[in-house]
């Protein structure tokens, strides 16, 4: 009698166990379910921006892929790569779509889908045969010879004060206004110090003739000294364009993308990298003079240097530190693995070299 009963109440049990999971996935199937987000770092060609609405080769091969899981998606955007993967580890969004790079470190926070584009790094430079203005005041600057300057300049203040003092008390023909003796007496500096010629040589018999030669000599040093500075600063800022491959930038500032795989390489090598928080400040850093070059992803420099002719750019050398692009997924997610499986159904239909020649052409 105890067995029957015991029987019967385990038979109870399990049916109520299987009521109540049928009612829990019935009420799962019932309630709608929330959109996921596609976390997304802007990055032209694979992600551009136009107000609210997304775009780029990035977005159209997610959307590829996204649409026959029937998946409702909304996108939110991230300021960095590292932003973007560390909310992707904490789940705080479903997937992560961009230029994404795989590396060792980043598979050890998330899971990658199948790589859909080869990639690598290669060098952006700033193209200018002849250094600008305030290019060549900065160059002065940071060889110290600016501040030499401004010295001779003052220098040159106090002498014409001097001399026009002198000449009032012993040249009878010099000028009695101060606008006008003042001006006569800043003409006769200038004119030793630019061509070492003294006009008012015979003022003074053979004193004038004596200090007209020692005027000459200082002429010729201040003239020599400034012709030397700006020339070595020219050629300086010549040679700081001559960048040509991965050997040729130790030694010089390099312009990243913050949380980029340019960035972890650059540091590597031991490199003086500043970090930008997108393309556009990088190129104006470049642009300014603040970096000699930038290292970043060889697709989105060299999309970025055709669509912007002006300034003139120019991406350098071969590629170097070949890598490949894929979405990101939180571990444990079998998301990951659905979203490969379509990648590779586009890849076999062409359909994923067709996005591709979209957006750079023919050539690779």
């Amino acid at each position: 009698m105890r067995l029957n009963f015991r029987i019967c109440l385990l038979f109870c049990l399990l049916i109520g166990a299987a009521f109540s999971i049928q009612s829990s996935q019935a009420q799962n199937e019932a309630s709608p379910s929330q959109p996921l987000i596609a976390g997304v770092y802007v990055s032209p060609p694979f992600v551009r921006k136009d107000g609210a609405h997304y775009s780029g080769m990035a977005i159209e091969l997610w959307e590829a892929t996204a649409k026959p899981l029937d998946l409702d998606y909304s996108y939110r955007e991230y300021p960095t790569f590292e932003a973007l993967i560390a909310a992707t580890e904490r789940g705080e969004v479903t997937a992560a779509v961009s230029n994404l790079t795989i590396t060792k470190d980043r598979v050890e926070r998330i899971s990658f889908s199948q790589p859909w584009y080869d990639a690598g790094l290669r060098i952006m430079v700033a193209e200018s045969e002849n250094a600008g203005f305030w290019q060549v005041i900065g160059g002065l600057e940071r060889a110290g010879h600016l501040r030499a300057m401004a010295w001779l300049a003052f220098i040159v203040l106090v002498a014409t004060l001097v001399l026009a003092l002198f000449y009032r008390r012993f040249d009878s023909s010099f000028p009695r206004s101060w606008h006008e003796g003042l001006s006569e007496s800043f003409y006769e500096v200038m004119s030793v110090a630019t061509s070492g010629k003294v006009t008012r040589a015979n003022a003074l018999g053979w004193l004038g003739r004596i200090s007209g030669g020692i005027w000459m000599v200082c002429g010729v040093a201040v003239i020599a000294y400034v012709t030397s500075s700006v020339t070595s600063v020219m050629t300086a800022l010549t040679l700081t364009h001559q960048i040509n491959s991965l050997a040729d930038l130790p030694g010089r500032s390099v312009g990243v993308l913050g949380g980029s795989v340019a960035e972890s390489y650059s540091n590597e090598l031991q490199l003086a990298t500043k970090s930008y928080s997108d393309i556009g400040s990088a190129v104006a850093g470049l642009v300014s003079g603040r970096v000699d070059a930038i290292v970043g992803d060889a697709p989105v420099l060299e999309y970025y240097a055709h669509a912007n002719p002006t300034p003139p750019l120019s991406v350098v050398g071969s590629i170097f530190h070949p890598d490949k692009y894929g979405f990101g997924f939180r571990h444990g997610d079998n998301l990951s693995h659905r979203i490969t499986l379509e990648i590779l159904s586009l890849q076999e239909a062409g359909d994923l070299e067709r996005l591709r020649t979209k957006y750079f052409g023919n050539e690779r």
